[in-house]
C-alpha cells in the first residue's frame, strides 16, 4: 500500500469540514455538527466572527510577514497588552503551543546558566502532561505512547505525580531549574492542580530561587472564565506557555515571562522566522478585542456553570456511562466509567455533536466561547439521544 499525500500520523474520521458558521461546522455534504471540540480549545470565537475574520483580511491586504530583522509595530502592541494583561514583563512569540512550551524551557534553563549555573538544566514535570510534540515536549511528559519510535528522549527532565506536592519536593536536586506544570491538565483529563499543591510549588520556587513554569496553552486565554487560570488560583508563575485561543483558529503563540525570568534570553539566544509576524498579530488583538473583556469574561464563567450543572444533573441519568463533571468555566471534562473514545465516535457519527477524547477515562467538551443558550440546549439533546441509543463495543 502507498502511503498517503498527508503524512499518515493521524486517524483522521470520515468528518470533513469546509465551512463553519458560528459553532457549527458543515462538511462536504452539508451535514452540520455542533462544534464543541473548538479545535481542541482553539477556536474560541467559534467559526465566522466578523471582528476576528475582518481583522485577518485587512492586515493580509497590508503586510503578512516581514522579518525580525526589522522593528514590530504589530508585535510591540500586541506584546504590550499581553504585558498589561499578565504578570509578564516581556513576550516572545510563536506559531504555535509546543514552540511557547519550548521557549518557556530554554528561559527557564537560561535564567541560570546565564548567571553562571550551568549544573542547573533540569524541570521536574508532572505525568500524564501534555506538552507538545516536539523533542523537548515530549521529553517533558512521560507518556510513553508519545515517546516510542524517537528515543532517545532529551534529558533533563524529572517525572512526579499531579498534585503530588511532597513527589515534587523530593524530586528536587543540585540540577534542578524550576517545575513545568499545566495548572489543569488538558490531554490528561481535565484535572485540575489544587491549591495546596500549585502553592506549594511557588512556595518551593521561592525558596530555592527556581523557575514556576505554567503551560497554560489550553486553559488560558478566558478558557476557564478569567484571561488566565493563574489568576484563580491565585499563583503567579515566572513563565507561562500561552497558544490555541490567543489566535482564535490562526496559527499564534506567545512565551510570557517576568523580567527577571527573562534575564538570560539575550540577543542571539532564541528566534523564529514566523513567529509574531503581521497577520498573527492582528488576529492575536482581534480575540484580545473580544475576550479580554470583564462582561465577556463573567458570561464565560455563568455559562460554564450552567453547563456545568446541567451536566451534573443530566449524568444521574446513566451511571452506567458517566462518573463525574470537572473542570473550570467552558473547560469541562466529563470522567466517564468506560474508554471515552467509542462514545465520542459515536456522537459524532450518528448525533452530528463534536467532543474530544482525553486520559483518564474523559470527554473533553471545549466549546467556543461564544455560545448561547440556543447551542447547550442542543448540546443536551445531541448528549441525550447519543447516551441512549449508545450500545458499548463488547470487549
Amino acid at each position: 500500500m502507498s502511503i498517503t499525500p498527508l503524512m499518515p500520523v493521524y486517524p483522521r474520521c470520515d468528518v470533513r469540514p469546509v465551512r463553519g458558521e458560528h459553532c457549527h461546522l458543515i462538511d462536504e455534504n452539508g451535514t452540520r455538527y455542533l462544534d464543541f471540540a473548538a479545535g481542541i480549545a482553539v477556536n474560541l470565537l467559534g467559526h465566522s466572527h466578523e471582528g476576528l475574520i475582518g481583522a485577518i483580511q485587512r492586515q493580509a491586504a497590508t503586510l503578512m510577514h516581514v522579518s525580525n530583522l526589522y522593528g514590530s509595530p504589530q508585535g510591540e502592541a500586541l506584546a504590550q497588552r499581553l504585558v498589561d494583561l499578565t504578570f509578564a514583563d516581556t513576550v516572545f512569540f510563536t506559531n504555535s503551543g509546543a514552540e511557547a512550551v519550548e521557549c518557556a524551557i530554554k528561559t527557564a534553563r537560561a535564567y541560570h546558566q546565564h548567571a553562571g549555573n550551568d549544573e542547573k538544566f533540569e524541570l521536574i514535570t508532572f505525568k500524564n502532561a501534555f506538552h507538545g510534540r516536539t523533542m523537548a515536549t515530549i521529553s517533558a511528559s512521560n507518556q510513553e505512547k508519545m515517546h516510542k519510535g524517537f528515543s532517545p528522549l532529551l534529558p533533563g527532565f524529572k517525572y512526579v505525580d499531579f498534585n503530588d506536592l511532597e513527589g515534587a519536593k523530593a524530586a528536587m536536586g543540585p540540577h534542578t531549574a524550576g517545575f513545568l506544570v499545566e495548572p489543569i491538565q488538558g490531554e490528561g483529563g481535565i484535572r485540575t492542580g489544587t491549591d495546596e499543591f500549585l502553592k506549594g510549588l511557588r512556595q518551593l520556587a521561592d525558596e530555592n530561587d527556581l523557575m514556576l513554569v505554567f503551560d497554560e496553552v489550553q486553559c488560558g486565554v478566558a478558557r476557564t472564565g478569567t484571561m488566565f487560570y493563574y489568576e484563580q488560583a491565585g499563583v503567579v508563575p515566572d513563565i507561562m506557555a500561552v497558544a490555541k485561543g490567543i489566535g482564535g483558529g490562526f496559527p499564534l503563540g506567545a512565551c510570557v515571562a517576568t523580567e527577571k525570568a527573562a534575564r538570560g534570553m539575550t540577543f542571539g539566544t532564541h528566534g523564529s522566522t514566523y513567529g509574531g509576524n503581521p497577520l498573527a498579530m492582528a488576529a492575536g488583538m482581534a480575540v484580545l478585542d473580544a475576550v479580554a473583556d470583564d462582561e465577556f469574561l463573567a458570561e464565560v464563567r455563568e455559562k460554564g456553570e450552567r453547563l456545568r450543572t446541567r451536566l451534573e444533573q443530566f449524568i444521574g441519568n446513566y451511571p452506567d456511562l458517566f462518573e463525574g463533571v470537572r473542570g473550570k468555566g467552558l473547560m469541562l471534562g466529563i470522567r466517564m466509567t468506560i474508554e471515552p473514545r467509542p462514545f465520542m465516535q459515536h456522537l459524532r457519527d450518528n448525533h452530528q455533536l463534536l467532543t474530544v477524547a482525553a486520559g483518564d477515562q474523559t470527554l473533553r467538551v471545549l466549546p467556543p466561547l461564544v455560545i448561547g443558550d440556543a447551542e447547550i440546549d442542543e448540546f443536551f439533546d445531541k448528549l441525550s439521544a447519543g447516551a441512549a441509543s449508545y450500545q458499548a463495543p463488547e470487549s
